[in-house]
């Protein structure tokens, strides 16, 4: 008996593991230094955040579509790590937001724009 509930255990924690690899968190992209970059440096890394923040958008979309599939008779255990997934995806966006604009802001205290001329 012992053995089949440990069976059992593991055919669903297997299971979680693969509902959860179905959707992929793309990888975190590196914010150029604003200190030292190019001009073409910072449009390089804008680019590069937007189209992370648009994979990321789709993750989260799996990841909620993943966990509505489930509906309400998926375990506690399942929705929690669903929950968890999408909240650390969540907070990892911010962050990489926060880092570029920061960067984008050093950016331009070192590269100030020149005034226009009449």
């Amino acid at each position: 008996m012992r053995a089949l509930t440990s069976c059992l255990v593991a055919a669903v924690a297997m299971g979680f593991a693969n509902a959860s690899v179905a959707c992929e968190q793309p990888a975190a992209v590196l914010v150029p230094d604003g200190k030292t970059a190019t001009r073409e440096a910072m449009l390089a890394g804008q680019a590069q955040v937007r189209t992370y923040q648009t994979a990321m958008d789709e993750f989260l979309a799996c990841i909620d579509a993943e966990l509505a599939a489930e509906g309400e008779q998926a375990p506690d255990e399942f929705k929690s790590l669903m929950v968890s997934r999408h909240n650390a995806a969540v907070a990892e966006m911010e962050g990489v937001a926060a880092a570029f604009n920061e960067q984008l802001r050093a950016f331009r205290a070192a590269n100030p724009t020149p005034p226009a001329t009449n």
